[in-house]
């Protein structure tokens, strides 16, 4: 586990490791470039860079938690990637499950799986379920989700790169925005922002801005419409079994 940068979570837990590209918004991964940096850094989990892998022991830390966390899973690769096995996805949620009093965030770009699998899966107050949506382009990824058995639904529209008009948010609880960083980003349009800012209102869908991005995404900052926007579906906690 590790404590996060990323807003609008905790802390990170990372079963899994490793991935492939599968859209543009994989172009500039910064799961790739971090999963180099800890390799040269000798770190045993990441000895084979960015190749898919599935990690046991990482299974038991969530039972060692003491207090409530909220937790990104598998920052560092994509639960639903083709080379993990139903088996090992069972093991996490199984993990998740027994876990109540922690909400465990899952994103995926891979969101015909996630629905080819979902039944085989025990869906849990506490599992948020998520796809990546960053153009129209794999905006069906959205009917996906929408269709499977998670009790919480979100979109993380990361990085944005382009508009995204006319979304449907039935069914769906969260929404998050965020512009591309780092070296060479791809730029987001205020316009494409604020459209969807003003879809999640009319649709009382929680409503998430990230960041703007850009090569230096302090500087740039987070602000929209003169405020943060840090909203967030209800948190339902539970005791532990």
């Amino acid at each position: 586990m590790a404590q996060s940068s990323i807003e609008w979570t905790e802390m990170t837990w990372n079963p899994t490791t490793g991935c492939t590209k599968v859209s543009q918004g994989c172009k500039f991964c910064y799961a790739e470039v971090m999963s180099k940096r800890l390799q040269s850094m000798g770190v045993e989990k990441y000895k084979d860079n960015f190749k898919v892998r599935t990690h046991e022991d990482a299974l038991k830390t969530p039972y060692s938690w003491k207090k409530s966390k909220v937790v990104f899973v598998n920052s560092m690769s994509d639960l639903f990637h083709e080379q993990i096995p139903l088996e090992f996805i069972q093991k996490v949620f199984k993990v998740m499950n027994e876990n109540p009093q922690h909400v465990f965030q899952v994103l995926t770009k891979r969101a015909e799986r996630l629905l080819e699998l979902h039944n085989e899966l025990k869906w849990t107050h506490n599992i948020w379920m998520g796809v990546s949506i960053e153009e129209e382009i794999v905006k069906s990824r959205i009917d996906f989700l929408r269709k499977t058995n998670a009790r919480v639904k979100f979109l993380s529209l990361e990085p944005l790169i382009g508009a995204l008009p006319n979304l449907n948010l039935d069914n769906i609880d969260w929404v998050i925005v965020g512009g591309e960083s780092g070296h060479n980003p791809r730029p987001m349009d205020a316009d494409w922002v604020l459209d969807i800012q003003e879809q999640c209102e009319k649709a009382d869908v929680a409503f998430f801005f990230k960041q703007w991005g850009g090569k230096n995404k302090k500087k740039n900052g987070r602000t929209l419409n003169g405020r943060t926007y840090d909203e967030m579906p209800e948190i339902e906690l539970q005791h532990s079994v």
